[in-house]
């Protein structure tokens, strides 16, 4: 066999956190720019990316779209985060412990991140939950902010970190959402889409991803269709 890399999403598909990005964010709108969205914010974020979601609420916010502007919500949403986690209620996905476990002990099955998250969200969020140690590298918001565009970062990465150059059909992204899969087909990759997240296994399965499941409570079935 050769050396396969997968490269896994967060929200919805690793874990669940309760909103707590969402949280943070609202907090550093009523902070920053004195408004009061309620208890949601007015922009899709399923599978999209951090930056991509903090530019749509600049606009809604009609706050004009600087880079100086965008460090500074970032700030605010990073050092809100860590005090919005505890005060929620979030939990690892069903069979990603065993999951990440398998992969890990296996000598020719690597694994990275491919996710929406800023860099140091994905961190604050994953260590938080004590899954931050299987990932070494990956691609995040910070990278781009159209997910189609993560993947040859993710890929570079591998190859500076691994020594190795995974070719496509060695690649399997697993995400929750319409996005994963396109993100995966956009680099021709395999992917892996489960229906943790908000899209059922049918809506998930008529996007023609290379392997749908439930979630990934069995994990030897997960290692099939990689090995």
């Amino acid at each position: 066999m050769r050396d396969s890399l997968l490269l896994w999403d967060i929200d919805g598909t690793l874990v669940y956190m309760d909103r707590a990005g969402e949280r943070s964010l609202l907090i550093a709108i009523r902070e920053l720019y004195g408004r009061d969205l309620g208890d949601h914010l007015p922009v899709d974020l399923r599978g999209r990316t951090d930056t991509s979601i903090l530019r749509d609420l600049l606009v809604f916010l009609d706050v004009p779209v600087t880079p100086g502007e965008e460090a500074r919500f970032r700030a605010a949403y990073l050092d809100l985060l860590p005090t919005t986690l505890p005060m929620v209620k979030p939990h690892i996905k069903p069979g990603i412990p065993e999951a990440l476990d398998a992969v890990h002990a296996h000598p020719e099955i690597h694994q990275a991140l491919l996710t929406g998250n800023l860099r140091e969200g994905a961190r604050l969020k994953l260590f938080y939950l004590g899954l931050w140690k299987y990932f070494e590298f990956g691609a995040f918001a910070d990278d781009s902010a159209i997910r189609d565009e993560l993947g040859p970062f993710a890929l570079a990465r591998a190859e500076e970190k691994l020594g190795i150059e995974f070719p496509p059909e060695r690649v399997y992204i697993i995400g929750d959402t319409p996005h994963d899969i396109a993100c995966g087909k956009a680099i021709g990759a395999k992917t892996i889409a489960v229906a943790t997240g908000a899209f059922s296994v049918e809506e998930l399965a008529a996007l023609n991803p290379t392997h749908t499941f439930t979630d990934l409570s069995d994990t030897q079935a997960l290692l099939r269709v990689i090995l």
